[in-house]
């Protein structure tokens, strides 16, 4: 058989140009063939090297001679030994597809040695300068990450092969059809040598550091690359195949779903760099992307570890731009909702206590115009506008995030936030010094709308622990603030808690409602924990409702807001002593814009109307034919005399209101007594229905109390002053014991120590008599109480039969 030509060899390829590769291969092994290859002497050559000759057609069109690749397959199969020489050989001819056939067919113990001389191969065609060699070469190794070896590799490294895949998912070739072809050929690899290495513990790590910084930032260009492709059109053809963005989405997820514990940060990590390299937080729709395939890809409870990350990073850029802190923000709030499927990890707190800090930063930017508050020179120019999207931003996150957690952890963060606000007396100041009264009042506002949307949606069974004294009490202190929007949040938040079955909507706008069935509203009887809760907070909640109302800057949402919170009191909390107090709050404040000639009459008009409709709404819940009957008749009467008393006219946009507010006769007020009388006979409390209500403080709101009052300065030296003349005599009568015991004569010592032993032993024999009783008599007769009842031994008893074996 004459000895094969070798520039006229081939493999079979899936490319249209077969020769063209063949031209290239050939190329290539001008540089690669030894000397004295092709000899003449073919019947002295080895026979493994006949086998590798046979398998070459003489026309490159035909492939392997399918004949002479058995018999080369079966010889490898019989003489395992003679792998690695079959494997040195091909790659001086560069039969890749011989390579790979032997490769898919063989695994035995020796198969380490043959893939030696594979990768040896295929780390030439990589580095060749030719793309149809380096997609050669990449196709190869693909076959070969796909095989699951019976023995592992102890030193074989993969450094090589990361480094020119990810350097292939770059390519800035000129022919857009061929760059497409190298970065897929890339992804393939980078794939290939993911599934290789990442279940086999003796491989070299791919998720050090070193690869995942080489590896996932070439994912990230190439799935970057979607808009490019979506804007440019294609042809009908090329529609069906995969794109490279696919490819990549489907590479990065197998490579997340791949990580354990303890790798998801060195994965996450390069993602991080890569937006920040890349200014991509500021247009965010890349970011939220990138970060969705992240969450949905790894395994459920590791994904708390890429919240930590997240807000890790959200710290580190304080000082960056709005628009970039936004960015990382709006990814939180989509990865929090994610991870409500999962696990909400250790970090809840965590969580708000960075989103609170940005506000707080926030805030500071935007008042001094700078990042830093020392340094003034070569600063970043602050935009306003930004820094308030940013706020709202983190506070749509922060109700984004509360909304996955559980009522109990929510009300931890109600607590945490509450403890968060400046109080008015006690935290005056709160941020940066340089922002002042004027920064204090806007983290208040910031804090209770974050407040506000942790409470949206909040289904507190128990309004007893969700409106705990420690958090009531902060809230309600804001309601005697100046501020209007301060207050305006402050209701809301209320309304928010108490409103358990979505009645609040129905309340809205204020109006007279002359049947209340048709706001068809949700009614449940009060529990036990409800009449709790407003036994012990009611006279603080009602206190307040009517200092709310005397504030001189309160608008027509703040009055809409008062009748919806008193008619949630009277559907979710009322039982009949709070319908007893409602009415009386209700009569109070009808007094209150009658006496108080300083207030604003729009401010006047508007609580006369407050409590027109406030208590047309009581009358119908009670359904007491008489007391609706008098709530009917002055409002009737209103209607034709002062239309100005009544909501419709008053909590409006343009209030039809006169310039000074005369004053009321009879018939345009609400009588208390008449009121008592009615609901008297219908088993109401007549004697506390006749009592006019005046808001007192309460021990829950005031910090002073009788017990405080009583503690003066005297008091507590007279305390002191006790204590050390207790101490004095102490002394004193142990002075006087010692001195006994070394003056006195023997005699009187011992006469003394005898008297307390004598005494000693009468309280012991007194307690002996209770305690020791002797035992009945059998017969159960009782003694006639002269002398002492004689004991009857154990073994004279007689016992009855079913105590005797």
């Amino acid at each position: 058989m004459p000895p094969p030509c070798f520039p006229n060899l081939s493999v079979l390829l899936d490319f249209s140009g077969p020769r063209r590769l063949l031209l290239d291969c050939t190329s290539f092994l001008d540089h690669q063939v030894g000397a004295g290859v092709c000899g003449c002497c073919g019947a002295l050559r080895p026979r493994y090297k006949r086998l590798v000759d046979n398998i070459f057609p003489e026309d490159p069109e035909d492939g392997l001679v399918k004949a002479n690749m058995e018999k080369l397959t079966f010889y490898a199969l019989s003489a395992p030994e003679k792998l690695d020489r079959i494997g040195a050989y091909l790659y001086v001819c560069i039969a890749m597809e011989a390579l790979d056939q032997l490769l898919m067919a063989c695994h035995c113990q020796s198969i380490n040695l043959f893939v030696e001389s594979f990768l040896t191969m295929v780390r030439k065609l990589l580095e060749a300068d030719k793309p149809n060699l380096q997609i050669l070469g990449t196709n190869s190794f693909v076959k070969f990450a796909n095989i699951e070896e019976d023995t592992a590799s102890y030193h074989r490294s993969y450094d090589f092969f990361v480094s020119r895949f990810s350097e292939m998912c770059h390519s800035s070739d000129e022919d857009p059809e061929t760059r497409t072809k190298i970065r897929m050929a890339g992804i393939r690899g980078l794939q290939g040598v993911v599934r290789k290495t990442v279940n086999d513990e003796l491989q070299a790590n791919i998720w050090d550091p070193q690869h995942m910084d080489k590896i996932v930032p070439s994912l990230l260009f190439n799935l970057q690359q979607e808009d490019a492709i979506e804007r440019s059109p294609s042809p009908e053809a090329e529609k069906d195949k995969e794109s490279p963005v696919e490819l990549t989405e489907r590479c990065f997820r197998e490579l997340l779903g791949r990580a354990a514990y303890g790798n998801i940060k060195n994965a996450v990590k390069p993602v991080l760099m890569h937006l920040d390299n890349h200014a991509l937080w500021e247009g965010k729709r890349f970011a939220v992307r990138c970060f969705k395939i992240i969450m949905y890809s790894i395994q459920s409870q590791h994904s708390h570890l890429v919240i930590q990350q997240l807000l890790g990073h959200l710290d580190a850029n304080s000082k960056n731009s709005a628009r970039v802190r936004a960015g990382i923000v709006e990814v939180i709030s989509e990865a929090a909702v994610i991870e409500a499927s999962g696990s909400i990890g250790p970090t809840v707190l965590e969580v708000f206590n960075t989103l609170l800090k940005q506000i707080r930063l926030s805030v500071d930017y935007e008042l001094t115009g700078n990042y830093d508050s020392f340094i003034n020179m070569g600063s970043k120019v602050i935009k306003v506008h930004e820094e308030r999207q940013l706020q709202e931003s983190v506070i749509k996150t922060i109700g984004s995030f509360a909304s996955t957690l559980p009522t109990y952890q929510r009300s931890e963060v109600m607590l945490f936030i509450i403890g968060k606000i400046p109080v008015p007396g006690m935290y005056p100041v709160l941020g940066s010094p340089n922002t002042g009264v004027e920064g204090s009042r806007m983290i208040q506002i910031m804090l209770l709308k974050s407040l506000l949307q942790v409470t949206v949606g909040f289904q507190a069974t128990n309004i007893l622990t969700a409106l705990p004294t420690s958090f009531l009490d902060p809230l309600l202190s804001f309601t005697m603030i100046e501020d209007p929007e301060i207050r305006l949040l402050v209701l809301d938040i209320l309304i928010s808690i108490i409103d358990r079955h979505d009645n609040r909507q129905k309340f809205s706008p204020i109006r007279i409602i002359s049947d209340i069935s048709a706001l068809k509203l949700r009614v449940d009887k009060c529990s036990r924990q409800d009449n709790l809760f407003m036994k012990k907070h009611g006279q603080s909640l009602y206190r307040h409702i009517y200092l709310a109302c005397k504030e001189e800057r309160n608008s027509q949402r703040h009055f809409e807001s008062l009748h919806t919170l008193l008619g949630l009191f009277c559907v979710e909390l009322a039982n009949e002593e709070v319908v007893v107090d409602l009415i009386r709050l209700a009569l109070a404040l009808q007094d209150l814009a009658l006496t108080e000639d300083a207030l604003p009459v729009y401010t006047r008009c508007a609580i006369h109307a407050l409590s027109a409709a406030h208590l047309n709404l009581i009358s119908q819940l009670t359904t007491v034919p008489t007391f609706c009957q008098h709530i009917h008749e002055v409002i009737e009467s209103r209607k034709k005399v002062v239309p100005f008393l009544l909501p419709e006219a008053v909590c409006v946009e343009s209030p039809k209101i006169p310039e000074k507010l005369e004053k009321l006769e009879g018939e345009m007020l609400f009588a208390q007594a008449k009121i008592a009388e009615m609901l008297g006979g219908s088993g109401y409390n007549t004697e506390r229905l006749a009592t006019p209500y005046i808001p007192q403080n309460t021990g829950s709101i005031s910090p002073e109390s009788s017990t405080a009052e009583q503690i003066t300065f005297e008091t507590l030296k007279q305390a002191i002053e006790d204590s050390v003349n207790v101490e004095e005599l102490e002394r004193e009568r142990r002075r006087q014991v010692v001195e006994r015991f070394q003056t006195a004569p023997f005699e009187e010592i011992a006469a003394h120590c005898g008297a307390r032993a004598s005494l000693l032993q009468s309280k012991l024999n007194q307690i002996f008599e209770i305690t020791i009783r002797p035992p009945p008599s059998p017969s159960g007769s009782v003694g006639n109480g002269h002398g002492r009842t004689r004991s009857i031994p154990v073994y004279e008893m007689k016992f009855p039969d079913l105590c005797v074996y």
